[in-house]
């Protein structure tokens, strides 16, 4: 066991509520196959609470945090400096103590399009669908355009909310790639998609029973489609368990949440992270190893 002692740097994650977080898991199990003096606690912070933590980060000397909901996007006016990729998502998950002040910048965007990567596909002819439009999709528009796709669908229940969501993305340049549709055109639109990610929180315990999809748009999930959603428990979600019977490749969340933590521990330690140990730690804690 890692002895913590008056020189043990610390890290942590922000978030209200926070106990369900898994970064813990992950990043004291790397830190302790390092053998660093690190350890990384979760750190429970109201929204209203923020400002202060944040001087109270720096009073006590943290090195760095992860940020998670409702943060993301309250945090940025407080930090020194923000990455460029942190300001196109419009959200920061990861923030590290500089000589200037707090810097952040958004490892989810890496995180994402780490396991498609795998996948050596001419991703700027292949048809991506996003399931949402709230923060997540943000980041995964921002992943989906480092990979080159030229066409970004979007499906959403709210056409309100698409309107502004497209609109969102117009001084950024990124709007002419992005097309929205009302959530009933769903059917006729995975004909066509070689890639569809849920956003949504639809399938997340305890409502574990749903998907996103229901049975009429499933059965027009393409054969060899990639189906990606950003939830990583339930293992696998309803909506990967449908896709996989029409034929698709699945992809869940633990893959994208160890990368980002990955990104994240770098920037932290310095130090080249061990990805397999931070998945297995985390498939050891979901139960998935047999």
């Amino acid at each position: 066991m890692h002895l913590i002692t008056g020189t043990t740097k610390l890290l942590g994650v922000i978030g209200h509520p926070v106990e369900h977080s898994l970064s813990p898991v992950m990043h004291n199990a790397a830190i302790a196959s390092l053998g660093a003096d690190y350890v990384y606690l979760p750190l429970p912070v109201k929204p209203e609470d923020l400002e202060v933590a944040i001087a109270g980060f720096a009073a006590i000397g943290l090195v760095g945090f992860s940020v998670t909901i409702p943060h993301k996007q309250a945090i940025i006016p407080l930090l020194s400096e923000v990455s460029d990729i942190a300001q196109s998502v419009g959200a920061v998950n990861t923030v590290w103590r500089t000589a200037a002040g707090w810097s952040g910048t958004n490892t989810d965007v890496e995180g994402f399009i780490a396991p498609l990567k795998a996948y050596h596909r001419n991703w700027s002819q292949t048809p991506a669908l996003i399931l949402g439009y709230g923060g997540a999709a943000r980041a995964v528009v921002v992943g989906l355009m480092q990979l080159g796709c030229t066409k970004i669908h979007v499906a959403g229940r709210n056409v309100g909310k698409l309107n502004q969501f497209r609109q969102s993305w117009v001084n950024a340049n990124l709007s002419a790639n992005l097309y929205i549709h009302p959530w009933e055109h769903l059917p006729q639109l995975l004909s066509h998609m070689h890639l569809v990610i849920n956003t949504t929180p639809v399938g997340m315990s305890p409502h574990v029973d749903q998907s996103p999809l229901d049975a009429a748009a499933m059965q027009a999930f393409r054969e060899g489609a990639i189906a990606y959603d950003l939830i990583y428990t339930p293992n696998p979600t309803q909506f990967l368990q449908q896709a996989k019977q029409q034929g698709a490749i699945a992809i869940d969340g633990l893959e994208m949440l160890v990368q980002q933590g990955a990104a994240a521990f770098k920037l932290w330690l310095g130090q080249t992270p061990p990805v397999d140990i931070m998945r297995q730690s985390l498939q050891q804690y979901l139960g998935l190893l047999s």
